[in-house]
């Protein structure tokens, strides 16, 4: 990619790290995480916290790590038609916003994650116990992210300054975190 395309991309797309040692925050899954990415099967996961928390960072960053071919889409975008013919040869979907489907639309998830057909890396940012049926829920572990700390934050800063070449004093950083 030159650096017009980077250039056009939104910041936080642009901030999204490509490998575990560049991502903030959730030192408490850290191990997990790293189980999982040397995992010869990788298990289907719910990645449940608040916005902006790297849920969909780790998603991907699973995804890549497995080496399968994947999908990565927004559940408010993709009808059930859509996704049918979208994973033709997808063995991993990244799937943003479980919870905007429909308990009907998540039952379709059901017999591909239990065949092993699919591996589903999902997020939410609702309380899976009331968002996810039960039925998939059980197909899932269920990993609860944390907000990122004011460390992580003030880092973020500091990156975000740098990729858009601007100077960002202490200060400036302290009150966007």
């Amino acid at each position: 990619m030159n650096s017009g395309e980077a250039a056009s991309r939104p910041l936080p797309e642009r901030l999204r790290p490509d490998g575990l040692d560049l991502f903030l925050g959730q030192p408490h899954l850290a191990a997990k995480i790293r189980s999982f990415m040397q995992a010869p099967r990788l298990p289907s996961l719910l990645f449940f916290g608040p916005p902006g928390c790297g849920k969909s960072t780790l998603a991907l960053l699973l995804a890549r790590a497995s080496g399968r071919r994947y999908l990565r889409i927004s559940a408010p975008e993709a009808g059930l038609q859509h996704l049918r013919r979208s994973l033709a040869g997808v063995e991993v979907l990244v799937l943003d916003e479980l919870h905007r489907f429909s308990k009907a639309q998540q039952d379709f998830f059901l017999p591909l994650v239990e065949s092993g057909e699919l591996t589903l890396l999902a997020t939410t940012t609702e309380n899976p116990s009331f968002s996810v049926t039960r039925q998939l829920l059980s197909r899932l572990h269920v990993l609860r992210l944390r907000p990122l700390g004011r460390t992580e934050l003030m880092e973020l800063a500091r990156r975000g300054a740098e990729s858009l070449h601007i100077t960002l004093e202490d200060p400036a950083r302290e009150v966007l975190a």
